[in-house]
């Protein structure tokens, strides 16, 4: 799946400004980088281009006026919106002769920047396609990129599919970095609210008394510095869809309260004086055993009948072995665009480490370590080391045995013991290119030294000649 990937510059010099725009900005599904001042900036704008810039006026070094200024000279064409806890009617001027987009003034709610980044783009792709000269840049898009031919992931995306449109609260199930919030995507992308907001909170990122107001907005004056009225995130996501992430995470005397809202599809601001009506297709995800959760009281059996309607539950990605290269191939291919760099292949060995190797932390591990390669590979292709460093934890972690009993157990133990005879014949063949010289071998296989010591001691052990 392909989509107009966006890319968002951040330019302050004080860094919880810079931290609450970056999290705001990703939310909506975008790529955002930070700068601290405005000669990172223009060295961030060079090398890798933004679609679209926001800058405090007063930095040190360059102000925000003089940045917007560069940017002009440098691409007449790209977005800038001025931001500034100092208003005059001058910079004011200035900036919009200057050709600034917008000109917002501190402090603001997160939804104000997340209006005007959706005014941005949405007046680019307006101007992309009433011109018959400008060619669209199309790039696939991390965040929303669903790469698998796996059997049973396949059945995953169609039953995704098939509930799309309903109102039926969705659970995704599985371990960290498998890509539920990717499929979380995927389904509002797929329904019929599709053109509505797509809305996601982290309910583990929270403080308590800040997730309640995120949940379900407040009244000004609610509380302690409750200034503005503010909207919950039920309410951002009025006809369209809310993700609410490690839904397990949510204090119990809020589960009540998301209960209530789930079965009467109206929200209680903290401080107001009406339910408020939402229209919203929740999906929730999660890495940890609900029913488990259940048992011990720390998560409502009513809330997870509740969530539980359309059980999802992705597979690792070690149970996804044929989907371990197209997967390495999507990552290098996209960071090697998005770096400028040029795209290179995984060496033999690198693809060998790639099969046998359990991925613990699943498809983002993988998303970080061809980063990194991509990044610091000096070869023309990408080894081992650049994905590991030589420490004795990095060796190839295999696939572990299900504790299930029967013919599962066999298969799992006939696969593991599969990759162990991988594993070694990698390691015989390598000794075997470098004459045996265990340094030059372990190099050659992005292990440490002592890893290799070890396993060729364990292979003695076992009663194999070495």
């Amino acid at each position: 799946m392909v989509e107009r990937l966006f890319k968002v510059l951040v330019v302050d010099d004080e860094q919880n400004m810079r931290i609450a725009m970056f999290e705001a900005i990703k939310r909506g599904g975008h790529e955002v980088a930070v700068a601290e001042n405005g000669r990172m900036a223009l060295d961030i704008i060079q090398k890798n281009p933004p679609d679209l810039v926001i800058t405090d006026i007063r930095m040190p070094e360059m102000s925000g006026i003089e940045l917007l200024r560069k940017i002009k000279e440098l691409r007449p064409e790209l977005p800038v919106v001025i931001i500034t806890g100092y208003a005059t009617i001058d910079t004011a001027v200035e900036a919009m002769k200057l050709g600034a987009f917008d000109y917002i003034l501190k402090p603001f709610p997160v939804e104000v920047i997340e209006d005007i980044v959706a005014r941005v783009f949405a007046a680019q792709e307006r101007r992309e396609a009433d011109s018959p000269v400008l060619t669209r840049k199309v790039a696939p898009s991390l965040s929303r990129a669903i790469i698998g031919s796996d059997e049973k992931f396949l059945n995953l995306l169609k039953k995704a599919e098939a509930v799309a449109s309903s109102k039926a609260t969705v659970l995704i199930l599985g371990e960290s970095g498998t890509g539920k919030e990717i499929f979380a995507r995927y389904i509002h992308e797929k329904s019929d609210r599709r053109t509505g907001p797509f809305v996601a909170l982290n309910c583990a990122a929270l403080p308590e008394g800040l997730l309640e107001s995120e949940l379900f907005g407040h009244e000004k004056g609610a509380f302690t510095g409750a200034v503005i009225n503010k909207k919950g995130k039920f309410e951002l996501a009025d006809h369209g869809t809310l993700l609410l992430d490690e839904i397990g995470e949510i204090p119990l005397h809020l589960q009540a309260k998301l209960l209530r809202v789930l079965q009467e599809e109206e929200v209680d601001r903290l401080g107001g004086k009406a339910p408020v009506a939402i229209d919203v297709h929740v999906v929730a995800t999660t890495n940890r055993s609900l029913e488990k959760a259940v048992q011990e009281g720390s998560f409502r059996q009513d809330l997870f009948y509740r969530l539980n309607v359309i059980p999802l539950r992705l597979p690792p990605l070690r149970e996804r072995k044929g989907d371990t290269m197209p997967l390495a191939d999507y990552f290098i291919e996209k960071f090697s665009t998005q770096y400028n760099k040029l795209i290179k292949k995984l060496s033999p060995a690198s693809r060998q480490r790639f099969l046998i190797y359990g991925w613990p932390g699943n498809v983002r591990e993988m998303e970080n370590l061809i980063e990194r390669a991509v990044l610091l590979a000096a070869g023309d292709l990408l080894e081992p080391w650049d994905f590991w460093d030589e420490e004795e934890d990095a060796a190839p972690q295999l696939q572990q045995p299900d504790a299930d009993d029967g013919g599962a157990s066999e298969g799992a133990a006939a696969e593991s013991t599969s990759l162990r005879g991988a594993e070694r014949q990698m390691i015989m063949q390598a000794l075997q290119k470098t004459d045996n010289n265990r340094t030059h071998a372990a190099k050659m296989l992005g292990i440490s030294v002592r890893t290799l010591r070890n396993k060729l001691a364990e292979y003695r052990c076992q009663g194999s000649s070495i």
